[in-house]
C-alpha cells in the first residue's frame, strides 16, 4: 500500500481512497513548474504530497500576487466539485514535491461516486476562500515583516522543512512588494535571530518566535482549515517541522 500524506485522501473511506487513487500517477513536483494557467479548462487534479504550489492571481499588465498556498492539507483542481472546468488561477511549484495526479474526467466520475469526496473538497474549498479573503486583509492592513513571516511560515508548513530555497525577487512577487522592501524586512527578522538567509537558502532559527512576529493570518487560517477538515496527524499546518 502507498504511505498517503495528502490530507484529504486521508480522510476518504479506505474503499472510495483506493478506487481514487487507482486511476492517479505519481507526479513530481518541479520548481518554476506551472501547473494551470488562469482560465483554462481544468484538464486535471493534483493531490500533494509534499511540496508547495502557489495560486497566483495576475492582472493584465501581468502584475502577478500569491493569494494562496496548497501543500498536502488541499488540492489543486478543487473547483470541479462545483461543476467549474475553469482554472480560477495560475498555479506554480515553489517548492519541490510529489503529488498525485488525476485525470479531470476520471476525477469526476469518482466525484459522482464519493460523497466523502464531495463533502471534504467542498469544505476545502471554503478553506481556500478563507486564504483569499485573509490575504486581501493582510495587503491592505498588516506590516510587511509581518506578512513575511506568516509567508515563511505557511512555506514551511507545506516544504516540511525548515531549510528552504526562495530568492528575495520571488518573495518579492509574492507579496507584492519591490524587492529591496523584502530585503530590509528580511534583514530584520535575520538580524533578530528568527531566520538566516544565505544564497538564496533560507533557515528558520526560531519557529515559535517566528510566528509570535507573524500576522493574525497564519492563525485564522490555521484554525478555519481545523475547524472544516480537522488537525489528524498528516496535516502539516502548524506542525513543527525539522529544521
Amino acid at each position: 500500500m502507498p504511505i498517503i500524506e495528502n490530507h484529504l485522501l486521508r480522510l476518504l473511506p479506505i474503499d472510495d481512497r483506493n478506487r481514487l487513487l487507482s486511476r492517479c500517477q505519481q507526479v513530481e513536483l518541479v520548481p518554476a513548474e506551472t501547473l494551470c494557467q488562469h482560465d483554462s479548462i481544468a484538464k486535471h487534479v493534483y493531490f500533494p504530497q509534499r511540496g508547495l504550489i502557489s495560486l497566483i492571481a495576475q492582472d493584465r499588465d501581468h502584475h502577478q500576487l500569491e493569494v494562496g498556498m496548497i501543500g498536502a492539507e488541499g488540492a489543486l483542481g478543487a473547483q470541479l466539485a462545483l461543476s467549474v472546468p475553469m482554472e480560477p488561477l495560475h498555479a506554480l511549484v515553489q517548492a519541490p514535491g510529489s503529488a498525485w495526479r488525476i485525470g479531470a474526467a476520471p476525477f469526476l466520475g469518482e466525484l459522482s461516486h464519493s460523497k466523502a469526496l464531495q463533502s471534504a473538497l467542498h469544505h476545502y474549498l471554503y478553506v481556500l476562500m478563507t486564504q483569499y479573503a485573509t490575504t486581501a486583509v493582510c495587503l491592505q492592513f498588516h506590516l510587511l515583516d509581518e506578512r513575511l513571516a506568516c509567508r515563511l511560515l505557511m512555506h514551511q508548513d507545506r516544504a516540511r522543512s525548515g531549510n528552504f530555497y526562495v530568492t528575495h525577487e520571488t518573495l518579492a512577487q509574492m507579496l507584492g512588494v519591490r524587492r529591496v522592501s523584502i530585503t530590509v524586512a528580511a534583514g530584520e527578522l535575520q538580524r533578530s535571530g528568527l531566520i538566516e538567509y544565505r544564497r538564496g537558502w533560507l533557515t528558520i532559527l526560531d519557529r515559535p518566535r517566528l510566528e509570535a512576529c507573524a500576522c493574525s493570518c497564519y492563525a485564522v487560517n490555521r484554525r478555519i482549515y481545523s475547524e472544516m477538515l480537522g488537525a489528524g496527524e498528516a496535516l502539516p499546518i502548524g506542525q513543527a517541522a525539522g529544521h
